[in-house]
C-alpha cells in the first residue's frame, strides 16, 4: 500500500465522483480508477459501490476512511512537530473570537502578544459563540474566546473576564432617567436581542426568565452596533456590554441590579489536541494577564 493509494482514496471518499476526484487530483481519470482498483485487490474487498457515473463508499469504505483520515492526521501532526521543533519562534495560530471583542479586546491582546513574539502569525475568525464551540469541539481553531454556555468534558476553557451587561434605552425612552434599574422594569417593552446562536442570546434569555419576562421580541440582530443604533431609534430596549461600538450620545446604558446581569468570557482549546510552541505560548500569554 502506498502514500498516493490512501491520499487518492480520501478525495474519491470525499468527492464521491471519480471524474471530479481526477481532477482535484491532477491525474488522468483511468490513472486514478486503477489506483483505486489496486487498494481494493490488496484490502480484498470492495471500498465503493457504482450507480452509473456516481460511486459511494459502502460499509468496507467507511471503516477505512475513518482510519485514514487519523492516518493523515498524525501524519501532518508529525509534520508539524518537526516544523515547530526547529522554528520555536515561529508558527501560526488559529483564534476564534465573537464579534464583540474584535473592538478592543482581541487587537490588544494580539498587539501586545506580537511585541514580544513578531514571527508568530495568526489566522483570525470571527463569528456566533453556537458557531466558534463547534469550531473548538472540531479541531478546526487552536483556541478561542468565547462564553462557554454549557459543559463539555472534550473542552479545556478557562475564564479571563467578567463583562457587565446594561439595559440600553434611547436618551428619550422614559427609562433614560434612571442610573439603575430592576430588569423587571422593562415588562411589556419591545426588546431588541441577537439571533439565535449567539450566545447573548442565551444569556440574556436566562437573565428575563430570572425577573420572570418574556420579552416581546421586534428584531434580531447579530452585532452590538446594530442592536444599539435600533435601540437609539427608540425601536425597543435591549442588553449589551458596554464596548466603543455604542454612540452613548444617542443612548443611555443603565445598570441592573436585579439580577445583576454579567457574562463570563474565557479562552478555550480541545483537550488532548496537538498544542504547538506557538498556541503554548500564547496561552501562557493570555493566563498571565
Amino acid at each position: 500500500m502506498e502514500w498516493h493509494q490512501i491520499y487518492y482514496f480520501q478525495t474519491v471518499a470525499r468527492t464521491q465522483h471519480i471524474t471530479k476526484a481526477a481532477k482535484e487530483l491532477s491525474i488522468s481519470q483511468p490513472a486514478l480508477s486503477r489506483a483505486i482498483h489496486k487498494l481494493e485487490i490488496e484490502l480484498g474487498v470492495k471500498l465503493f459501490d457504482r450507480k452509473g457515473r456516481n460511486i459511494f463508499l459502502n460499509r468496507y469504505g467507511k471503516m477505512f476512511l475513518n482510519r485514514v483520515e487519523q492516518a493523515i492526521k498524525q501524519i501532518e501532526i508529525g509534520k508539524q512537530e518537526i516544523i515547530d521543533e526547529i522554528h520555536p519562534e515561529h508558527g501560526t495560530i488559529s483564534l476564534a473570537f465573537l464579534p464583540s471583542l474584535g473592538i478592543s479586546f482581541v487587537p490588544d491582546i494580539l498587539s501586545n502578544f506580537r511585541s514580544r513574539y513578531p514571527h508568530i502569525k495568526f489566522q483570525l475568525h470571527q463569528a456566533s459563540n453556537e458557531e466558534i464551540f463547534n469550531q473548538v469541539k472540531s479541531g478546526k481553531v487552536d483556541l478561542a474566546f468565547l462564553t462557554l454556555l454549557t459543559t463539555d468534558e472534550d473542552i479545556w476553557w478557562q475564564p479571563l473576564l467578567t463583562e457587565e451587561l446594561f439595559l440600553i434605552v434611547s436618551n428619550t425612552h422614559p427609562l433614560a432617567n434612571y442610573d439603575e434599574v430592576e430588569l423587571a422594569m422593562i415588562k411589556g417593552e419591545p426588546f431588541i436581542t441577537f439571533r439565535e446562536g449567539y450566545g447573548l442570546r442565551t444569556i440574556i434569555q436566562n437573565f428575563c426568565m430570572k425577573a420572570g419576562l418574556s420579552p416581546d421580541i421586534v428584531f434580531e440582530g447579530e452585532d452590538i452596533g446594530t442592536v444599539s443604533g435600533l435601540v437609539s431609534a427608540g425601536l425597543g430596549v435591549s442588553l449589551v456590554p458596554d464596548v466603543k461600538v455604542i454612540d452613548k450620545s444617542k443612548v443611555k446604558l443603565i445598570r441592573v441590579k436585579n439580577p445583576l446581569c454579567t457574562r463570563d468570557i474565557g479562552i478555550a482549546r480541545l483537550k488532548n489536541s496537538y498544542l504547538s510552541p506557538a498556541t503554548k505560548k500564547f496561552i501562557d500569554f493570555v493566563k498571565g494577564l
